[in-house]
């Protein structure tokens, strides 16, 4: 469907604003969102160790807080294990596993509290049929599919259209980048779900203080806006490859 709108010569148009777009206008987009990208991290980093030095009164682990979460939706076929690595915690659907990091899984502080519930908050959507998580995916196998050969076909087609002028393939291979940016589009509401049911969960429950839950609410917040950076970057990429082929076609 992507790849059929960009032939199709829709956004061409000549008061469309992406027909006027060039190149090296969208190359620009990306640099901003890339640097954007790399000023979120380093805050999420920091807001992330700041509460990680931060103990929860409780005096639980990010390990026992998800077991507690786990069970108070009625879920039991979840399990909770230990990966390596910073920032490494996700949920995988295939295995049901929350996967929790180092700085996570046995630490007793805010910052785990917040990433553990978060990943339960995926599991919840899981076996509540969340439609976005299943949408998302679903897309896996296809995006992974798709990035890793994008550019090839794009380049293949750039080669092609020199000689025959033909810019098919080079549409084929903007419709798979198109792809990531769905995805990344499609995570964005997936992830923010989860940390709201996070935060509502440890409200709720009276796990967390109040002015704890303020430092929960802090850490989810930057880890979303990763994400959403994600998205912003795949849309960038989306428009330089578009321009690119739009210009030399």
């Amino acid at each position: 469907m992507i790849t059929t709108l960009l032939q199709s010569g829709y956004y061409e148009q000549g008061s469309s604003w992406l027909s006027n777009l060039t190149t090296s206008e969208a190359f620009f987009i990306i640099i901003i969102v890339a640097v954007a990208g790399m000023i979120v991290q380093a805050r999420l980093r920091s807001v992330f160790n700041k509460y990680s030095n931060v103990p929860l009164s409780n005096g639980m682990s990010g390990a026992e807080i998800a077991a507690k979460m786990l069970r108070d939706h009625n879920i039991h076929d979840v399990q909770i294990t230990h990966t390596s690595g910073m920032l490494t915690d996700h949920y995988n659907p295939a295995t049901k596993t929350v996967n929790l990091s180092d700085a996570v899984y046995s630490s007793r502080s805010i910052a785990a509290a917040a990433v553990a519930c978060h990943e339960c908050g995926h599991a919840i959507q899981h076996a509540q049929g969340y439609a976005p998580l299943q949408l998302r995916s679903a897309l896996v196998p296809i995006v992974s599919f798709s990035s890793s050969v994008a550019q090839l076909v794009i380049i293949i087609g750039l080669i092609l259209m020199s000689i025959s002028g033909s810019s098919l393939i080079c549409w084929i291979g903007v419709g798979m980048i198109g792809m990531s940016a769905v995805f990344s589009l499609v995570t964005l509401p997936v992830e923010y779900n989860a940390s709201d049911r996070a935060l509502e969960w440890l409200e709720g429950s009276r796990t967390l203080r109040a002015e704890e839950m303020d430092g929960a609410r802090t850490s989810l917040r930057w880890a979303a806006r990763t994400y959403l950076v994600a998205a912003l970057s795949a849309i960038a990429s989306l428009l330089y490859y578009i321009t690119l082929i739009n210009r030399r076609d």
